[in-house]
């Protein structure tokens, strides 16, 4: 048999082993790594699966990173209108921000999955309906966050923020309040289009808002003087900006002709099984970003709380920066998992998994070496205070380990979306960060010396044993049973 095996397989790659990778498919794939491969083959395939990786998360990544950044700059101009105004917005947006990013991005996640997974399946009119489902999902969730967003200056005075620092921060979540709803519209459709390879438009849609969003918050904030809520109510147009492009794009653009039929009252039905796996999404996403928001409160606690705060932020800044980078590769391992055990391909599952991985780990060994040997610089580019300065190098280790594990824990969570295994992963979440992370963290922070280091080890050691956690699940997956389960969900879902 495995003559036979070797005598086809350079039929099916064709018969010049030098031919192009473009000519290969998930089909072709999926029929050679059932078989022995000889050792020639594997560096084509493994650059077939990197273009289909690159061609998806670079566009991806632009995307995470320019979402981002519409809020980053909000920040910089609203810092140069007083400390005061900045201590508000940054702790609203850590906050209260915060809590809804975790759950309206969690949601979408069911998105990532369902949508990916019928769209290898070749199930395109099934897209459409799905992301209606999930876009009245989001509006009701937009609505009950709609009250914590109104009354969020009672909520950071519940967790001992002063009244200083609330009310700007009450002002500047208010007029975030018309963003809730674009971002409740931007999540499900930006998922929609990602799932069908559909990244370069919402690249340069992203960037090409960003650009505008700089410029309005200028002219808002430093023109007109419309000071915070400007500020606020600037970043919610950018948003609104973004939906109404993307949503244009969607029904207008032949790429979505098949998956895009119009509006359909089926968005309305089937929607118990839907809603199950969007709040498991919900719950595992919201629990890693509450998790990491929440060291950065308790660094507030600390006894020099000025310094340890400012060192914490300084080091979650580049952290953030290193993770948007690989949310985009994660989104790509995503999509492709999720395409192809939407397409009966387990093998090619599998064999992107591990590619990813490899690429992520790669790039993270890089940013590493950065973090290390510009460890000084780094910290001067934020701060000339001497205090700070050194203590963001004598924690910058620590940033260190946690940009490498970066390179491993989102993409594996990724797969983890692509693949539907979302209600394990939040129990996995809960045990690893809630249970052992974050107690370890307040132990060492408040109990030893260590401080704002102390609180870093906890978040680093409840990173560490969630990722091996989806390091052994990934390792044990029947990709068979997964390609079962995709099925058994997309027939659900049309139901």
């Amino acid at each position: 048999m495995g003559s036979a095996a070797a005598e086809q397989q350079p039929l099916l790659l064709g018969q010049d082993p030098h031919g192009r990778i473009s000519d290969l498919s998930s089909a072709t794939i999926e029929e050679l790594l059932e078989h022995s491969i000889p050792l020639r083959w594997w560096a084509r395939l493994v650059a077939w699966e990197s273009r289909m990786l690159w061609l998806l998360s670079g566009s991806s990544i632009v995307v995470s990173i320019f979402n981002y950044m519409l809020s980053f700059v909000s920040l910089m101009f609203v810092g140069h209108l007083g400390a005061v105004e900045l201590a508000g917005a940054s702790m609203a947006s850590v906050v209260i921000q915060g809590l809804a990013y975790g759950i309206m991005l969690g949601m979408a996640s069911a998105v990532q999955t369902v949508c990916g997974q019928a769209y290898g399946a070749k199930r395109y009119s099934e897209m459409g309906i799905i992301c209606q489902r999930a876009i009245v999902l989001h509006l009701g969730a937009a609505v009950l966050l709609t009250v914590i967003y109104w009354f969020s200056g009672d909520i950071l005075l519940a967790i001992g923020q002063s009244e200083t620092i609330t009310e700007p921060g009450q002002l500047f979540t208010r007029g975030l309040i018309p963003q809730l709803y674009a971002f409740a519209l931007a999540c499900p459709m930006q998922r929609f289009l990602q799932a069908q390879n559909i990244v370069n438009p919402l690249a340069y849609m992203s960037v090409g808002v960003f650009l505008l969003h700089t410029l309005l918050t200028w002219i808002v904030v430093y023109v007109l003087d419309y000071g915070l809520l400007g500020a606020a109510l600037t970043l919610s147009l950018s948003w609104w900006i973004l939906v109404l492009i993307n949503a244009l794009y969607i029904v207008l653009s032949p790429s979505c002709k098949e998956t895009w039929t119009g509006l359909s009252i089926r968005a309305f039905t089937g929607v118990w099984p839907y809603f199950k796996l969007t709040v498991a999404s919900a719950v595992m996403l919201c629990l890693e970003i509450w998790y990491f928001n929440g060291l950065v409160l308790l660094a507030g606690f600390l006894p020099n709380a000025t310094i340890e705060l400012d060192t914490m932020s300084i080091c979650m800044n580049y952290w953030n920066w290193d993770l948007q980078f690989m949310l985009g590769l994660s989104t790509a391992a995503s999509i492709r998992v999720g395409n192809e055990l939407g397409a009966g391909h387990p093998r090619v599952a599998k064999f992107s998994v591990v590619v990813v991985n490899v690429t992520s780990i790669l790039i993270s060994i890089v940013f590493t070496a950065i973090v290390l040997i510009f460890r000084v610089g780094l910290s001067e580019l934020f701060t000339s205070d001497e205090e700070v300065i050194d203590a963001v190098s004598e924690i910058t280790p620590l940033l260190a380990i946690s940009v490498f594990l970066n390179g491993i824990q989102p993409i594996l969570s990724g797969v983890a979306i692509g693949s539907g295994w979302q209600a394990v992963v939040a129990y996995v979440n809960l045990t690893a960060y809630y249970i052992i992370g974050l107690p370890i963290g307040c132990v060492l922070g408040f109990k030893t010396s260590l401080e704002v280091a102390g609180i870093w080890w906890g978040m680093i050691i409840g990173v560490i044993l969630q990722t091996a956690t989806l390091i052994i699940l990934t390792a044990r997956t029947n990709w068979n049973k997964e390609v079962e389960n995709a099925a058994a969900r997309l027939h659900r879902s049309a139901e």
